[in-house]
């Protein structure tokens, strides 16, 4: 397995790591625990060693099951979770659907750690993402009490999620912030406009999730394909059947361009992903096994210069359509 270095951190992850929010959490009914125990000590053996994961996926089954599968495994593997929801029951049993509030006062961030301490089965947190950007929190308040953390040996790394520039910029003067996590594919390429050349400048790693667009860039869905009202691409706008059938073209282009390489449409967008930067991570979600050894094998497909200029080339000139969020959920991102 190829490894990679989420910027000038010296945090050396696997150049390929698994989201694991599927398995427990947004994508209908969760997975057997028996199954997906074994899909991780699966995805070990082919040399994994970065997972992600966060209180609010279930909430809290997925770094229940993490924990219980990864503990015996705990010197192998790096664990990325996350903070920011405010998840009191009373408030909103159920979370992302109807998205629970933000909460990212330092006294809920270190509640947090401790909770994710014990569901994880660990003593320490390897990178300690904050899930979205609190605006009635001031960050440098958020990176004082993970530093805290940090020197109380109880995280190792500290992370943003789905943060603008300036926010970064502030969190990175009071903590060093070793990776941020954003979306990022052939079908959501906003980070290249400022996002990507100030994680260069500041030495900061980056950790694109969906980076296969939820499944959509891997030529199985189409606008016939039933997404069910209980799964969270059923509430994001990109995927109604109308923006499925109108982004379809974008398929068909790395369809045939993958046909070419004799690669699947997958491997061909993780392939473009990781040839971007070195110190680019995607974290493509699975519940199969034949996914994950699919998407692991981008990491041995070449693409050269002149593919990514005609990759770039052909996919710039398919209009997306359909905002990736829903209003409330985008006004989460980018702040």
């Amino acid at each position: 397995m190829k490894k990679r270095l989420l910027g000038k951190s010296g945090l050396e992850v696997s150049a390929l790591g698994l989201g694991c929010m599927g398995m427990s959490y947004s994508y209908g009914p969760p997975a057997d625990k028996k199954e997906m125990t074994l899909l991780l000590h699966q995805a070990v053996d082919r040399g994994i060693t970065f997972f992600d994961t966060a209180e609010v996926y279930g909430p809290f089954t997925n770094e229940e099951l993490l924990g219980e599968a990864l503990s015996p495994l705990r010197d192998k593997v790096v664990i990325a979770t996350k903070f920011g929801f405010d998840l009191d029951p009373s408030k909103d049993p159920r979370g992302i659907k109807g998205m629970p509030g933000l909460n990212s006062r330092p006294e809920q961030i270190r509640k947090v750690a401790e909770a994710s301490l014990r569901r994880l089965r660990t003593d320490v947190i390897d990178l300690f993402y904050q899930h979205r950007v609190d605006p009635d929190v001031p960050i440098e308040d958020v990176a004082g009490a993970v530093k805290s953390l940090i020197q109380e040996g109880k995280v190792r790394h500290f992370g943003l999620s789905e943060a603008g520039v300036s926010t970064i910029r502030r969190a990175h003067a009071i903590q060093s912030v070793t990776a941020v996590q954003s979306e990022y594919s052939l079908w959501w390429r906003r980070p290249e406009d400022q996002l990507l050349p100030a994680l260069e400048e500041m030495g900061i790693g980056f950790v694109p999730y969906s980076p296969l667009g939820r499944g959509f860039l891997t030529g199985t869905i189409d606008e016939t394909t039933p997404i069910g009202d209980t799964e969270f691409r059923a509430s994001l706008p990109r995927f109604s059947p109308e923006a499925r059938k109108a982004n379809r073209p974008l398929v068909e282009i790395l369809r045939e361009f993958s046909g070419r390489k004799g690669a699947t449409p997958a491997q061909v967008a993780l392939a473009w992903l990781l040839a971007r930067k070195p110190w680019i991570v995607p974290i493509p979600g699975t519940r199969k096994l034949s996914r994950l050894e699919e998407n692991i094998g981008a990491l041995n497909l070449t693409l050269s210069p002149e593919e990514i200029r005609e990759l770039d080339k052909a996919t710039s000139a398919v209009p997306v359509q359909g905002n990736r969020y829903p209003e409330r959920l985008e006004k989460m991102t980018g702040l």
